[in-house]
């Protein structure tokens, strides 16, 4: 299968599939970027979502958890969080906040679509886990579900 480059977040073999180890190092790095991130959204969430942030805050430290260790079973070393990251916008009032969340999700949907593609044959239905529930809270942020999470170049016409 064969995608955008610009949506590629591990390193490519020559056919264009990632390696299995930066499959899953580009998502442990995603992870690591969406507790950071939820952390800001948390802080500027209102009271009736801060369930809803405090539990994808949990499910993405698991999930980040989970493929630490994998990294290392793998035989890498796992990419270290950053102290802090770059919001893709400023994220000032609740509307912001809710806004990040649903952008956090879409790019771990893409980070788990590489790892589903090339992860170890005995991740890869965690990594569909993953994906879906990605796709569903990405859904549940923005108000609307998109064709083909994950997978952004065939979300504009469908058509793919």
């Amino acid at each position: 299968m064969t995608r955008s480059p610009a949506r590629r977040t591990a390193h490519r073999a020559e056919d264009g599939t990632p390696s299995a180890l930066d499959a899953t190092q580009a998502a442990l790095a995603a992870e690591h970027a969406a507790v950071y991130g939820y952390g800001v959204v948390g802080g500027r969430i209102g009271d009736d979502r801060g369930q809803e942030v405090s539990e994808a805050f949990t499910a993405h430290r698991a999930r980040r958890d989970t493929l630490h260790r994998t990294v290392r079973d793998l035989g890498g070393t796992p990419v270290a969080s950053a102290a802090a990251y770059a919001l893709p916008f400023e994220v000032t009032d609740e509307a912001g906040a809710v806004r990040l969340a649903g952008e956090l999700e879409t790019r771990l949907a893409a980070a788990y679509a590489d790892l589903v593609e090339a992860g170890p044959a005995e991740e890869r239905g965690d990594a569909a886990s993953a994906l879906s529930e990605a796709a569903v809270r990405a859904a549940r942020w923005s108000g609307a579900p998109v064709p083909f999470p994950g997978l952004p170049e065939y979300a504009a016409d469908g058509s793919r």
